[in-house]
């Protein structure tokens, strides 16, 4: 295996593989995502504009298997900037985390743990930002597509030292499995002081 870093306009280098591994990864809960290309490409811009956001990607030979990104807060869209201008936050204070996504093969080699420490290591190089924060889907317990097996990644974000902040929520709009239509989401966010 073999990583590489991206930063702002060379992020769309490599839009075709990073849209097809959201697409795969998301696919499956808690996401549930139908996705499609016009979306992928209109979400990735939004980084590739970005000259302090960061795409830190895992191959496997020539392949994409993993993926993680991060941008200044200032630099994202509405729907995730105003749950914190309604907090009270400057959008100056927070570096955003977008997708921490690996291929079900690559999972619990450690990657996780490495996608946050690069995404912390660039936020904290800035010298300027106070918080890292990224946001998660919920979906109610009770779920008919829930796997027996799935465990929610609250353990793993908690020992990173990140808590669920409950007044910070948005909705994300998008279409689950088999759907034509988009349906918002409720957002949560996570949030760390960069110490």
């Amino acid at each position: 295996m073999h990583f590489q870093h991206y930063h702002g306009a060379s992020i769309a280098d490599v839009f075709e593989p990073l849209a097809a591994l959201r697409i795969a990864v998301f696919h499956d809960y808690p996401y549930l995502y139908e996705g499609t290309v016009e979306y992928e490409k209109e979400y990735l811009g939004t980084y590739a504009r970005s000259e302090g956001a960061l795409l830190f990607a895992a191959f496997d030979g020539e392949q994409m298997v993993g993926a993680t990104t991060c941008i200044p807060l200032a630099d994202e869209t509405e729907e995730v900037q105003t749950p914190f201008l309604k907090a009270g936050f400057e959008l100056s204070e927070v570096f955003y985390f977008g997708e921490s996504i690996l291929l079900p093969a690559y999972r619990g080699l450690g990657l996780g743990h490495r996608f946050f420490d690069e995404r912390e290591k660039h936020a904290a190089q800035f010298g300027t930002f106070r918080y890292t924060s990224f946001c998660a889907v919920q979906r109610p317990d009770g779920h008919p597509l829930r796997p027996a097996e799935y465990r929610p990644l609250d353990e793993f974000w908690t020992k990173r030292g990140y808590r669920k902040e409950p007044t910070l929520q948005t909705e994300f709009s998008w279409p689950d499995l088999g759907e034509t239509h988009s349906t918002p989401k409720t957002m949560i966010y996570w949030i760390r002081p960069i110490p």
